[in-house]
């Protein structure tokens, strides 16, 4: 678990997000504080949302019941069951992305952005998982443009996104990908709400962000 003084600022920047209508924000407070859990995003960011409820939610991800608890390292008193929503839970998301060279794609992926290939399918393969750590992206053969021209790059449309848990982590990834020659959409910069993020191009134009938390 990281230091408490991380988590203080990991709690302060959901609040910032909050604040600033960061709209992804929302999903993560109402799949984690079960007040949230029946509302709307629009409804979650319309609501008061403090400090103590920052910290509470930052206290669940870490498996403990409140902010008190994870402070002083008592365990959970709860059930696993009590404190999980009612009904589905959602594990994962893999997104998808259209490439033409499935070869190339793999070769991008695994010797530039160090991912490893999961599974492939098809002889010749036309559609495969690549995976590093906890994030997975699925690619898929096309033979025909799915995007009109460099719409893409024009109205910055993500095809994923994947986060990081530091500021740190995510500049040292950059330097990576930047030694590796990648190209940069835009470069590592820290959003108005304070996120510190960068996209990258893959060799067909598929826009990935990446994101952590400022510092």
């Amino acid at each position: 678990m990281p230091n408490l003084e991380n988590l203080r600022k990991q709690a302060k920047q959901y609040l910032r997000w909050h604040r600033e209508r960061h709209h992804p924000v929302a999903a993560v407070i109402r799949a984690t504080l079960p007040r949230f859990r029946h509302l709307t995003d629009r409804e979650v960011l319309d609501a008061p949302f403090s400090l103590a409820d920052a910290q509470a939610l930052v206290a669940r991800q870490n498996g403990f019941p409140d902010w008190p608890a994870l402070r002083t390292g008592a365990p959970t008193v709860r059930s696993t069951t009590e404190n999980m929503p009612q009904g589905p839970i959602l594990s994962g998301a893999e997104p998808v992305l259209y490439v033409t060279d499935f070869a190339a794609s793999l070769a991008f992926f695994t010797e530039k952005l160090g991912f490893s290939v999961d599974f492939t399918y098809g002889d010749p393969p036309f559609y495969g998982v690549v995976a590093r750590d906890r994030a997975r992206l699925c690619l898929r053969l096309v033979r025909e443009p799915v995007f009109l021209g460099d719409v893409r790059r024009r109205e910055d449309l993500l095809s994923a996104s994947i986060t990081l848990d530091s500021a740190a982590a995510i500049k040292t990834l950059f330097l990576d990908y930047q030694t590796a020659g990648v190209t940069f959409h835009s470069t590592l910069m820290t959003q108005p709400w304070g996120t510190r993020t960068f996209i990258l191009l893959d060799p067909d134009g598929n826009l990935i962000l990446f994101a952590a938390p400022g510092d």
